[in-house]
């Protein structure tokens, strides 16, 4: 199974336990997936920076460790200009930014991968493409 996780999903690896964050059972549970082999990992280009940055705002003393352990999990990142034809199409569609359609343009532009996000504004606008999940039904 070839699963793409947004940002707001790899975050909730290192937020667990911040106040406020829903779903981390899930999200740690996709990262177990991911650590046995289960489920394979595609991911688009800025999914480190998009992560980094995030943890340089909110957890600034912990944040070059945390990205070390992100670049410790094993993925593999998806470029085709394919995809970036079709994350400017959703995000043309459906009004949205285009660092966020890249992970479901991913998804699909390649056979049998799903995009998983915890980002339920872009889940109500982009749910008709197709090949995406929200986070709290996995």
């Amino acid at each position: 199974m070839t699963v793409v996780l947004d940002a707001s999903v790899a975050l909730k690896w290192f937020l667990a336990d911040a106040a406020g964050e829903d779903h981390p059972a899930q999200a740690l549970g996709l990262l177990g997936q991911v650590a046995s082999g289960e489920v394979r990992l595609l991911q688009p280009p800025h999914f480190v920076a998009e992560v980094a940055a995030v943890l340089a705002r909110l957890k600034p003393q912990q944040a070059l460790d945390d990205m070390l352990d992100l670049l410790d999990i094993e993925f593999e990142t998806a470029d085709d200009p394919g995809i970036y034809a079709r994350a400017l199409e959703l995000a043309i569609r459906h009004q949205h930014h285009v660092f966020d359609t890249l992970y479901h343009a991913v998804a699909l532009e390649t056979p049998g991968a799903e995009f998983i996000t915890a980002d339920g504004r872009y889940f109500k606008k982009a749910r008709s493409e197709g090949r995406i999940r929200l986070l709290a039904t996995v």
